[in-house]
């Protein structure tokens, strides 16, 4: 048999390494925003809002008025005693260790370098929506101003949750801070509708499973996460009447966890032991578990109350007798993979 001739590789046509487009950070094609020349600002000017007269009331002091090179709308940079300024109602708890950790780090660098972002909250005080541990950091350190960049847009307060990086939030904190957020909406806003605000809430599970762990701060939020991210939707509904809603779904999930505890008792009590143990049976009786579906579908892949129905039956009707070692040895590699 004749050998087969061998081609010369062409050097032009090697094949070249795929680039991992997650790496790349392509600049934009053209420029935005303002110049330099048009960013400064008196500070008498109109749509500051009455800002300045506010700072000087509270005790504080006007540094400088700018356009945000961004948008062009008018900012505030000042200081402001501590006690002239509160975090959102809205806003996740505050850490403790965070916050001390947080001091001691501003305390070494010796200055105090990025300013909390303020707005005029009700009754006309002044609201910061993402400094809670920067403002707690500086009470801890004593000091008797803050800067802070306030701007005059009242309603940025509701949409600073998906620029805060201050710490990390989980799903705990996202899920209360949504939930608080939606119930002050809901007394401010009462004919808004919950769709409305769906880019400020980020998610509709997160308000079901704020009021979860409103109820039960130890709620195993990250067992039902998925469960609820295939069928929670956003409602037409008001934020108000949503909210009732979505408390009828959240004690019907508490009583899926009731049964949930009791089989993983159970099971604990045959010899079955993993930290992966809730998260199995969860999977187990999860109606919608094999229904794939991409994120930002708007259509839920079983409708909510359908769903809960079918896992409260399931969850009643586990056979332990059905459980092996090697399905939780299968949950626990997907858990791996999914960290």
């Amino acid at each position: 048999m004749a050998k087969a001739k061998l081609k010369a590789k062409d050097p032009g046509k090697a094949k070249r390494k795929p680039v991992n487009s997650r790496r790349r950070l392509k600049p934009a094609a053209s420029e935005r925003g303002l110049a330099g020349a048009e960013i400064t600002l008196p500070r008498e000017r109109a749509d500051l809002g009455g800002l300045v007269a506010l700072v000087d009331a509270a005790g504080g002091a006007v540094i400088g008025a700018y356009r945000d090179p961004l948008g062009g709308k008018a900012l505030l940079l000042a200081t402001l005693p501590l006690k002239a300024v509160q975090p959102t109602p809205f806003q996740r708890d505050l850490s403790p260790t965070h916050t001390k950790r947080l001091a001691e780090k501003i305390d070494q660098a010796g200055a105090f370098l990025d300013p909390l972002i303020v707005v005029r909250g009700e009754d006309g005080q002044l609201w910061t929506p993402n400094g809670r541990h920067r403002l707690a950091a500086a009470k801890v350190l004593g000091l008797k101003q803050i800067t802070a960049l306030i701007c005059p847009d009242a309603t940025l307060a509701y949409r600073i949750l998906a620029l805060n990086t201050e710490k990390a939030h989980n799903l705990k904190d996202r899920s209360l801070e949504v939930i608080r957020m939606a119930r002050n909406l809901a007394r401010r806003e009462s004919g808004a509708r919950e769709r409305q605000y769906a880019h400020q809430f980020e998610a509709a599970e997160l308000l079901t499973l704020g009021i979860l762990y409103e109820q039960n701060p130890r709620f195993a939020g990250g067992a039902y996460s998925s469960f609820l991210r295939k069928i929670d939707r956003f409602s037409d509904r008001t934020i108000g009447a949503s909210l009732r809603e979505r408390d009828g779904y959240a004690a019907r999930l508490l009583a899926i966890d009731t049964e949930v505890k009791r089989i993983v008792a159970a099971l604990a009590a045959r010899g079955f032991k993993s930290p992966y143990l809730r998260n199995y049976v969860v999977a187990r009786i999860n109606p919608v578990r094999f229904i794939k579906q991409a994120r930002g579908v708007a259509k839920p892949a079983m409708p909510i109350g359908q769903a809960l129905t079918r896992m409260t039956a399931a969850a009643r009707g586990f056979k332990l007798d059905s459980v092996s070692s090697a399905d939780l040895a299968w949950v626990a590699v997907g858990a791996g993979a999914q960290d």
